[in-house]
């Protein structure tokens, strides 16, 4: 593996590429600190670690996601979300209006009008987001009583709508001069530069069971250490399990004669991922789950009756009814986002057209049917692997009553994020360096070659 890795940087392209990438990485960890002016840093500090329940764990899922931090507010606190947002929503306006459907069928021309309209639609994203959330700092008491008004507004919206057309920047310019893909990439590095404060959080946890003091609540035992490092092991190793789990269809492809030749007749493979979604059934989840909880403190604070007060518990993090709901949702989602991305009908007639089919059916509505049928198999295993993995960290912050912070590296979509990121890059660098003749990251005897994530 060290030697593929020096490997890297003898090849100059790959080199650039490389360091191309760091450099803009660089960049955004810059941009991720530069505060937005009139802003109260250390009372809006305050205020979120005053946060507690439903508010804390969507500012943390916020920060997970993005690569940005509402908490701070910076330049790129709103993050990559409204890119990434309109990118779903184009993605799922391309299946039902016929117009954007015929223009993903262009080619790379038809690509390049719907990347067009998906800046114009994150530049609009922004300035809603940017508009509440400003709404929110001066209604909280979070601006200088100097800089309120039209020229804050104007300056701060103006500051956070930048922020994320050059971050939609820079991941652009990481998928074309770089190497791997630039959003995934932002969004990974800021999961990954959290990994400090969580250890500093966990040693100052042995400090505190080491001394004399009590161990109480959320102290870092020894035992809750060795089950944390087991655990992340196991379930880094499922995760990667799922994720480059997948279900081989045989394609047989028709013999043709050509001259005096007969070409064709080989046989090849149809592979269907097991967890076709990703990481959306995860995302769109958790963010459904968040409304509840604090739709009904808002209730129960106006109207305090029993059975609000029971419903605001039963959809705290943690709780049986809360993990249900979760665990329902995930399998809706993976199902929802299957069925969009997913046409069955469309990859038969392709299959039909290039002269190939599946042994023992038809090309046409029964290629189609099968097809259907065994994605809905395998999506069942992969839903149910995604709400595992969802569940653990609030299953282990509620019974071993450790931190969410330290938890939330143990499972959950940023650790299924950086799981997945770091196999695509390590496919694509294999990839570049098979193609020069380098042994790879896992090359050598019996050893196979890593099959990284389809986008």
């Amino acid at each position: 593996m060290f030697r593929a890795f020096i490997n890297v940087f003898r090849i100059p392209d790959l080199r650039k590429k490389v360091l191309f990438t760091l450099m803009m990485l660089c960049v955004y960890r810059v941009g991720f600190y530069v505060p937005l002016p009139g802003v109260d840093q250390e009372q809006l500090g305050k205020h979120w670690a005053n946060q507690g329940g439903a508010a804390e764990q969507a500012a943390a899922l916020f920060a997970m996601f993005t690569g940005g931090d509402l908490g701070q507010s910076t330049l790129f606190g709103l993050g990559i979300m409204p890119y990434i947002s309109a990118s779903i929503i184009l993605q799922l306006l391309v299946t039902v209006v016929p117009a954007l459907e015929k223009l993903s069928k262009e080619g790379e021309s038809g690509r390049r009008k719907i990347m067009e309209y998906t800046r114009y639609l994150t530049v609009g994203l922004c300035f809603i987001q940017a508009t509440f959330w400003l709404r929110y700092l001066t209604s909280s008491g979070l601006v200088y009583a100097e800089f309120s008004g039209f020229d804050f507004s104007l300056i701060a919206l103006t500051g956070l709508m930048a922020g994320t057309v050059i971050l939609m920047w820079i991941g652009e310019q990481i998928d074309e001069y770089g190497i791997g893909n630039g959003v995934s990439l932002i969004i990974m590095a800021g999961i990954i530069a959290r990994l400090p404060d969580v250890f500093i959080e966990v040693g100052r946890g042995i400090m505190a069971s080491s001394g004399s003091a009590p161990i109480t609540p959320g102290t870092m035992t020894p035992e809750k250490i060795v089950f944390l490092v087991v655990s992340f092991v196991a379930v880094v190793a499922g995760a990667i399990l799922i994720t480059q789990a997948q279900r081989r269809i045989p394609i047989q492809q028709a013999k043709q004669t050509r001259g005096r030749r007969v070409v064709g007749g080989q046989r090849h493979y149809l592979p269907l991922r097991v967890n076709h979604g990703g990481v959306m059934p995860i995302i769109f989840a958790s963010s459904f789950l968040l409304f509840p909880g604090v739709i009904f403190g808002w209730l129960y604070n106006l109207w305090p009756v029993g059975f609000i007060g029971f419903l605001q518990a039963a959809f705290a993090p943690g709780q049986f009814i809360y993990n249900l709901a979760y665990v329902l949702l995930v399998y809706f989602f993976a199902y929802f986002w299957v069925s969009v991305q997913f046409q069955p009908k469309e990859l038969s007639n392709n299959l039909r057209d290039m002269g190939s089919f599946i042994p023992g059916l038809r090309p046409g509505k029964r290629t189609a049917d099968y097809l259907e049928s065994v994605m809905t198999r395998i999506t069942y295993v992969g839903a149910g692997f995604l709400a595992v993995i969802a569940l653990i960290p609030s299953v282990v912050a509620v019974y071993l009553e450790i931190p969410y912070r330290i938890s939330a590296f143990l499972g959950g979509t940023g650790l299924l994020i950086v799981v997945s990121v770091a196999l695509d890059m390590i496919q694509r660098l294999e990839a570049n360096l098979i193609m020069r003749n380098y042994e790879g990251f896992l090359g050598g005897e019996g050893v196979g070659r890593v099959k990284g994530r389809m986008y």
